[in-house]
Parts: structure tokens; C-alpha cells; sequence
């Protein structure tokens, strides 16, 4: 019998497809719609210290390849999402699903955001972002390798609980050499890899303007667009992380077949975003059963038979 359970962190799912942060995860009620759904798990909103209204309208724009957006990191504050994640933790500890912690202000308020974790009964997985691209005048932590290293030095200097941390796209050959040095150095358990590709610009043929309002019509692009950038990345970070640095996938996964090469480039879990906006949660029944005919199609029961052996040509 073909089995689409993944292992990660120790833990078994169902199956590898999860939400990714900032899509239908905004509420309790979405998060149960979610943890209701065919996904294998979910993931929070990204989380700052406090509530956010995120940038003007409009701010979210579907396309034919995939999407724009400039959110500006909406969320309903650290303090809401925890008092959710302790809740959930102890009434369906069968119900797996990742905390996602995100800054506004910088360092000090990763650390603050952290440290309060760690203070409180919260025990399960935690997503660091470190890759917001849509947030006006601040940059993203983790193109700046140094304060990367800083930070989680810092944050490694208390916290005990299992974390990770979400990554920007890298261009580079030397970037993922630099960024897998500094990854290299922590009892990190995973890498989410890519966020969105920031920065974009869209343009609406019949009015000749930008689609978006924030940052004047800059914005993260998303779906179809980025899944080479994608493999990519979650290729090339497997090849370089330390072995027990699990993976989790995002960018560009409308089809089964999208997720299987993810899966086949390395990744453990698999993130969805654009396509859960287009589509809504009943995207992950679509995506299973896609999935689960590629398996059997090519003789496979598990995902363990080939996750990460992508060939190369001689």
C-alpha cells in the first residue's frame, strides 16, 4: 500500500503538506480549518510582539503564474498565538502544527519574541522568520549573514525548545556556501526555504499602473514563478546543511508534481501558499491524491524511496 506519511523533527504526519505562514492562518477559526483539513500539519501566522494591521490595501494581488504581495506582517500579536499554541497543545496533542515567530522592529524583539517562548509552557516546534521581504524600510535578517550568526548566538544562549528558521531565496553559489556555514554552527532542526521573492513589480496592462498600494507596487512574488528558485534552494541548502537539518519546502507547489520535486530535491515538508489562497484548504485533498498517483504510477509506497535523489547528469 502507498503511504504519503512524512517524517520530520521526530515526529510522523500523515502526510508532508502544510500551510505557509501568512496564508489562512490568521484566526483560531482559520488555524482549525486547518488543522481540520487533508494537510499532514499547519503553521501559525507569523507572530510579532504586538498586534499588526500590516500595509494598505491593496496589498494582495493573484496573477496568472502566481501572486504579489506587500502584507506588511498582519498578525493578532505573539501573546494570541501562544495562548492558541498551549491550548492546542494540551487539549490535540495528536494535531501537529509549527509556531511561526516573525520581527517588526529587529533583533532585539526576535530575542524578546523568543525569550517569552521559552518562558512559557509552549514546547512544540517553532518557525523563526527571518525573511520577511515586505515590510517598508526594514531588510531582511537573513541576507545579512553576520547578524544572522548574531542573532541566533543570542537566542541560543537561552532557548531550549526546538526551533528553526525560514529563509529569503539565494542567488548565489557563494550565498548558499555562506548562509550553510553560519546554519552549520547551531542545534537548528529545520530550514524553510524559500519565502517569497522580494521585491517584484507587477503591471496591470489595461490601466498601466502597479496592482499593489504598499512600497509603490513592490512586492513578494510567489506561485509559479519561483519554483526553479525554489528547487534550487532547497537543493543546494541539502547538499550543504548538516544532515540533521531537516527541510521544509515552499515556492511554487500548485500541482502533485510540483511537490514531488520538492520532495525529490531533499525537502521533508512542503509549505503552500499561493495556491491555498487561490484554492482554499480543500487544495491539500487535491494535492494528496495527485501526489499519491505519482507514487504508484512509479512504483514507490513511500516517500522515503526517493526523497532526495535527484539524479544529475553524467
Amino acid at each position: 500500500m502507498t503511504t504519503l506519511q512524512a517524517t520530520f523533527c521526530g515526529q510522523t504526519y500523515d502526510n508532508p503538506f502544510m500551510n505557509a505562514s501568512g496564508v489562512h492562518c490568521m484566526t483560531t477559526a482559520e488555524l482549525d480549518e486547518l488543522a481540520n483539513s487533508a494537510a499532514g500539519s499547519f503553521v501559525t501566522k507569523s507572530a510579532t510582539a504586538d498586534s499588526r494591521e500590516g500595509n494598505p490595501e491593496p496589498r494582495y494581488i493573484n496573477l496568472a503564474l502566481g501572486s504579489i504581495n506587500s502584507m506588511g506582517l498582519p498578525n493578532l500579536g505573539l501573546a494570541y498565538y501562544l495562548a492558541d499554541a498551549i491550548k492546542r497543545q494540551t487539549e490535540t496533542p495528536d494535531v501537529p502544527f509549527i509556531m511561526s515567530v516573525a520581527s517588526y522592529k529587529g533583533f532585539d524583539e526576535y530575542v524578546d519574541n523568543m525569550r517569552q517562548i521559552q518562558d512559557s509552557d509552549y514546547t512544540g516546534l517553532v518557525e523563526l522568520n527571518l525573511s520577511c521581504p515586505n515590510v517598508p524600510g526594514k531588510p531582511q535578517m537573513a541576507y545579512d549573514f553576520e547578524d544572522t550568526a548574531r542573532l541566533l548566538i543570542e537566542i541560543f544562549s537561552f532557548y531550549t525548545k526546538p526551533f528553526g528558521v525560514k529563509l529569503p531565496p539565494y542567488f548565489d553559489i557563494q550565498h548558499f556556501d555562506k548562509i550553510a556555514a553560519v546554519l552549520n554552527q547551531f542545534d537548528l532542526k529545520f530550514v524553510n526555504c524559500i519565502n517569497s521573492i522580494g521585491n517584484g513589480l507587477y503591471i496591470d496592462e489595461a490601466t498601466d499602473t502597479v496592482v499593489i498600494k504598499p512600497k509603490g507596487g513592490f512586492g513578494g512574488i510567489g506561485g509559479e514563478y519561483v519554483k526553479p528558485t525554489a528547487l534550487a534552494n532547497v537543493r543546494a541548502l541539502k547538499q550543504r546543511l548538516n544532515p540533521s537539518i531537516e527541510i521544509i519546502g515552499t515556492g511554487g507547489i500548485l500541482t502533485g508534481r510540483d511537490a514531488y520535486e520538492h520532495l525529490l530535491c531533499g525537502a521533508s515538508m512542503l509549505q503552500v501558499g499561493t495556491q491555498l489562497q487561490k484554492e482554499g484548504p480543500a487544495v491539500f485533498d487535491r494535492l494528496n491524491a495527485e501526489l499519491r498517483h505519482i507514487l504508484e504510477t512509479k512504483g514507490y509506497t513511500s516517500i522515503a524511496e526517493f526523497k532526495g535523489k535527484l539524479a544529475t547528469l553524467d
